[in-house]
């Protein structure tokens, strides 16, 4: 008799960014993506709502590619535990994506390549199970004090995150 697997437990990522394009909640044009993890992978589960198509019925792929990123990201700092930024990414489309139809992307860390530099994968998949598009991409760590002298945020913002990431 085959054993079974025990059956993955996927737990909420929790996000205080309610404004970002791709994961904020609060953002009335954007993705709403929210994250579960299982303590190796990512995923979200996502309906492209038909603002954010392309031609006809399908998504747009500049929206493929930031779903790809953005699951990515998630995954790196979820499961780093540090700030961290895209420095690269290849995306490749196989299959159309239609708006108004649910799709899921899983990610997750194919290789830590140094100390500062970790290589992600993400898959996007549509309700029957066939993989639309795949991305892979460069991130690069960062510490509080590096992330922080980016002056990509304010300083209070970035202290709360930090503290968001080691906890």
């Amino acid at each position: 008799m085959k054993e079974e697997k025990p059956a993955q437990v996927w737990v909420p990522v929790e996000n205080d960014d309610m404004h970002c394009f791709a994961c904020g909640k609060e953002n009335r044009y954007g993705l709403k993506m929210g994250f579960e993890s299982n303590g190796e992978k990512l995923r979200s589960g996502i309906i492209v709502p038909e603002h954010l198509r392309g031609w006809e019925n399908l998504v747009h792929g500049g929206i493929i590619s930031t779903i790809l990123d953005e699951a990515m990201s998630w995954a790196a700092i979820h499961l780093h535990k540090h700030f961290i930024l895209t420095k690269s990414m290849q995306v490749n489309f196989k299959k159309p994506v239609k708006v108004s139809e649910k799709i899921w992307v899983y990610s997750h860390v194919l290789e830590k390549n140094s100390k500062r530099h970790l290589t992600m994968q993400a898959d996007i998949y549509d309700k029957t199970g066939d993989i639309c598009a795949s991305g892979t991409g460069e991130f690069v760590l960062f510490t509080t004090e590096q992330f922080s002298n980016l002056n990509i945020m304010d300083s209070r913002s970035v202290e709360k995150r930090a503290k968001n990431l080691i906890e």
